[in-house]
């Protein structure tokens, strides 16, 4: 009970930002020129606050499930989160009336390639659905669970490289860096900004790792 209260309060807590995130993200979505629109996170000093209030806790992956985590919910007319995403952070999409893009380009911001073809990208959970488990998502209800991978509010998903992604899977700042350096610092404060919203947990090497790269920031 206690978690869920603190899960709520950060929710009204972070308001602002949300709403800010929101604004940003509805705006690239409805431009022709949108391109890798993550919903801008929290400033580096916001960042370095945030992370130093997470509670450090070793990680526990017992009865992990991506199941448990309902994916690709429906966020507008026919379109479910994946082709949300597609159109908000492509570039020149055309979808179809099922939503599919059937053509547009899409940048990636971890590797710098850019991709014609759909298909060749994926839509990262920046915070990954295991690593939210191991880090407290294990005693939320479904609908949290659901609600954090279907979440365009915040800075937590993104279009990428396909074989990125899956090369990142489920390891943390630690373990895991974009190779274009110069989305490091957005890719923390991104990662701070959701772990904290969602009242998530950091194990001392992810902490020792993000409070080494927001130093940079």
């Amino acid at each position: 009970m206690a978690r869920n209260s603190t899960f709520y309060a950060r929710r009204r807590l972070s308001i602002l930002a949300a709403l800010t995130g929101l604004i940003a993200s509805a705006a690239l979505f409805n431009s022709p020129s949108a391109s890798a629109a993550l919903p801008t996170p929290v400033s580096a000093s916001t960042a370095r606050t945030y992370l130093a209030s997470l509670t450090v806790a070793t990680e526990n992956r017992t009865g992990y499930a991506r199941d448990l985590f309902p994916t690709w919910d429906t966020i507008s007319g026919t379109c479910n989160t994946r082709e949300w995403i597609l159109k908000r952070d492509g570039t020149n999409v055309v979808t179809n009336s099922a939503c599919t893009a059937t053509s547009g380009s899409w940048y990636s911001p971890y590797d710098g390639a850019t991709w014609t073809a759909a298909s060749d990208v994926d839509i990262d959970h920046l915070v990954p659905l295991a690593e939210a488990w191991d880090s407290g998502a294990s005693g939320w209800t479904t609908a949290q669970r659901e609600a954090f991978a279907n979440d365009v509010t915040r800075p937590q998903l993104l279009a990428v490289t396909d074989n990125v992604n899956q090369s990142k899977g489920d390891k943390d700042p630690a373990e895991w860096m974009p190779s274009l350096t110069s989305y490091r610092c957005t890719y923390v404060r991104a990662w701070v900004q959701v772990k904290y919203y969602y009242d998530l947990s950091v194990d001392s090497a992810e902490k020792s790792a993000l409070t080494s790269y927001l130093a940079n920031c």
